[in-house]
């Protein structure tokens, strides 16, 4: 991490100088939004594969606008910065990519007018963040923060307490993951990314009015769905309902597309990844990777061009 270049104060430096007072306020308060995006290697075209780059960013500006923070770069600029920063780092492998927008002012004041805002980004390597061949979830005693709470459809640094309380008692419990509800006790997501449950070959989601984070994976499924045939749905799920799927997937810039294979102690199905999910993940890995030609136009080369 210590030779790593990152994006800060409107320049590339490295991640060790790239540092902000203990008393901004995005630091005392949450004030922040934040991005994830993904880049893999391919070594056969020996380049590196920005997803869904444009659609991230895009993303990223509209939470930003809900907290008041003023970001000074379009979409196209924000795209550029990110492939002169992995060009930069000079990347030959998978890697995670952070941008961030926040309040930037050493501020001791809870609200979020007149506060000075800043952005930074950087990236580091990355493999796989959840198991790939089967994740055991619990369906958290914690709910999901509803959208008058902190805005769902924002990705909001504060939030993540919410993400990060489930996560943990997860884990301590023995599981890979937690499924969260919403105050209606009805499904909402997973910690930090989107369910997808499978019913006699109907791909099943929550509405973007369950307190969900509006994937760009998650329309990335609907894409590789519709291009496979397979039919979709969008609808509230109740708990038990995950307990009698025939399949279960998470899907999101961190977890990728990963099949559940255990929810609460009870197999899903056979207690492994279903045909639907695997597919759906074989395309997936093959899109990412800039090798499907039908999806090219998902991806951003770093050191190619399209």
């Amino acid at each position: 991490m210590s030779e790593t270049m990152a994006f800060f104060n409107n320049r590339l430096m490295p991640l060790k100088d790239a540092n902000v007072n203990i008393a901004t306020h995005a630091f005392n308060y949450g004030t922040g939004v934040f991005e994830g995006l993904r880049a893999y290697w391919n070594a056969e075209q020996e380049d590196l594969f920005i997803v869904q780059a444009a659609p991230h960013f895009a993303r990223l500006l509209r939470s930003a606008r809900l907290l008041h923070i003023d970001v000074p770069y379009t979409v196209e600029e924000l795209v550029s910065r990110t492939v002169e920063l992995l060009r930069a780092n000079q990347f030959r492998q998978d890697v995670y990519i952070r941008p961030l927008a926040y309040k930037a002012d050493a501020a001791i004041k809870v609200g979020l007018s007149g506060i000075q805002s800043a952005f930074a980004m950087f990236a580091l390597p990355m493999g796989d963040y959840v198991p790939m061949q089967g994740i055991k979830a619990q369906v958290s005693s914690w709910r999901r923060i509803a959208d008058n709470m902190i805005p769902s459809r924002a990705k909001v640094t504060g939030a993540y307490v919410n993400a990060a309380l489930s996560s943990d008692q997860a884990k301590s419990d023995g599981y890979d993951e937690a499924i969260l509800l919403g105050d209606d006790g009805q499904v909402s997501e997973a910690s930090s990314a989107n369910l997808f449950m499978v019913r006699q070959g109907t791909l099943i989601t929550t509405p973007v009015t369950a307190d969900i984070l509006e994937g760009i994976t998650r329309q990335v499924v609907f894409d590789l769905a519709k291009h496979q045939g397979i039919p979709t749905e969008i609808r509230p799920v109740d708990r038990t309902e995950l307990y009698q799927a025939d399949e279960l997937f998470l899907c999101g810039t961190g977890v990728q597309l990963a099949g559940i294979v255990e929810v609460d102690r009870r197999p899903i199905a056979d207690g492994k990844p279903g045909p639907i999910t695997s597919a759906l993940q074989t395309r997936y890995f093959r899109l990412v990777r800039g090798q499907d030609d039908e999806f090219r136009r998902y991806v951003t080369p770093v050191y190619g061009s399209n």
